[in-house]
């Protein structure tokens, strides 16, 4: 035995395989059958991929094991992605799998990639040319097999929701020889009759090779140039067809295309009441305002006793005023009167003519201060006429009476009237001694 040689432990032995194992392989995809699958409580799937002559151990961890888009079971035939390692622990070599697809999907699988990015790259895709779904669509057109469960998911979907729809069905093979031709032609039927607001290009869920129709270019540019805001339904929700990136909108199933394209009844229903009970709260909002603008100009009125004594007082101020500008006009007369009798004193001239002139103009000028007067003195009566209308006294013999307490304090609101005592009552003609009995604080 060579001194030299190292002695590895059991654990430094499957650690170094593995890491031998892992650096010679690269990345690969290995075919076979799945046999002895345990699903783990933690997520993880162990099974052991086989073929005529030979099996592997193979894990596939949770988080992987997720992105699968089938649950496989004993005997499917598969194609797994993953790396060739060894599980130390038991020394056991084994595959360490981060994909899975069925067997013989591989080449479609590429073929679909190979067109999405064909189409991507020619902005089919892309999402400035989506349309938006009518809000109120009235007519829907279904493109899909008249046999299919699919559509009668559809119909009964929009029986619910929307009975007041119109639905418009273009019949169409959805799977098997030149599937896809016809459904290309039945899309492009649609837009140019342009009978529908909105179309539903639909079928049930399935493998890829059933679901293959809508991954065919030609229904693709038929779905992007169709005049129609168009929804794309096929298979389940983890299904994904070329179809549901060229429509303007993807529905995870044929269902749920039916109630994106519709709007249910009850949410018009609702959405009704909404709007009325906001028309009622603003009425009532506007009314309360109105209330209470009335409320404030009544408040802003001058009762008739302010207005008339304001009037009284813009009298006076006006006598006032009449009198000081006749007494300046009469006093400013004598004095020029005074001053040209000086000045023809002076001169001694004949002033008979003058005097019968200066006698002429003052007697115009008096007759005319006595029309201001008399103008004036009229205007006074009839506005004393009109304060004597609105005087206590007229206002009594209208019928209205004026009640004092005791002390000869003037009742003005039913808190003021005393039970069972005396009170004065003032009428046009007379006055009488009164006692209350009750007071009604309101008037009903």
């Amino acid at each position: 035995m060579d001194e030299s040689t190292p002695v590895l432990t059991v654990s430094e032995l499957n650690s170094t395989a593995a890491k031998i194992l892992e650096h010679s392989f690269p990345l690969l995809w290995v075919s076979g059958e799945i046999s002895n699958l345990t699903k783990a409580a933690s997520g993880h799937w162990y099974f052991t991929l086989k073929d005529n002559n030979a099996q592997v151990r193979s894990v596939m961890f949770r988080g992987k094991a997720q992105s699968v888009g089938f649950i496989p079971k004993d005997g499917d035939k598969v194609e797994v992605r993953a790396v060739v390692t060894l599980y130390t622990a038991r020394g056991e070599f084994q595959l360490n799998v981060e994909a899975m697809r069925h067997a013989g999907l591989g080449s479609l699988y590429e073929a679909f990639l190979r067109l999405k990015a064909k189409l991507g790259d020619e902005g089919l895709f892309d999402e400035e040319r989506k349309r938006n779904l009518p809000v109120f669509a009235r007519t829907i057109g279904i493109v899909t097999s008249p046999q299919a469960a699919a559509l009668r998911d559809i119909l009964t979907t929009l029986s619910r929701r929307a009975p007041h729809v119109n639905v418009i069905l273009y019949p169409t093979p959805v799977q098997g020889e030149d599937a896809a031709g016809k459904i290309a032609s039945a899309v492009t039927l649609a837009s140019v009759r342009a009978e529908c607001d909105v179309l539903l290009i639909c079928r049930g869920g399935g493998s890829i090779e059933d679901l293959w129709s809508f991954n065919e270019e030609v229904v693709a540019r038929a779905i992007a140039t169709c005049s129609i805001p168009t929804i794309s339904g096929v298979g389940h929700e983890t299904d994904f067809t070329i179809a549901d990136f060229a429509a303007d909108v993807r529905a995870p199933t044929p269902t749920g295309a039916a109630e994106m394209a519709s709007r249910a009844h009850q949410d018009w229903m609702d959405n009704l009441e909404t709007l009325a009970d906001d028309l009622r709260m603003a009425m009532e909002r506007l009314l309360r305002n109105a209330f209470q603008n009335t409320d404030l100009l009544a408040r802003r009125l001058i009762s008739p006793s302010s207005y008339i004594e304001r009037e009284k007082i813009r009298l006076q101020s006006l006598a006032a005023k009449l009198t000081h500008t006749n007494d300046t006009i009469l006093a400013s007369s004598h004095y020029r009167l005074n001053h040209l009798g000086t000045r023809l004193k002076a001169q001694l001239p004949d002033t008979r003519h003058y005097r019968s002139l200066l006698e002429t103009g003052l007697h115009k000028m008096k007759t005319g201060i006595d029309t201001q007067l008399k103008q004036r003195k009229q205007e006074i009566s009839s506005l004393a006429q009109q304060l004597e209308l609105l005087s206590t006294k007229r206002t009594l013999e209208r019928g209205y009476a004026i009640i004092t307490n005791r002390n000869g304090q003037i009742v003005r609101s039913p808190s003021q009237l005393p039970v069972r005592k005396p009170l004065s009552v003032q009428l046009a003609e007379g006055s009488a001694q009164i006692s209350i009995e009750t007071v009604q604080p309101e008037l009903e």
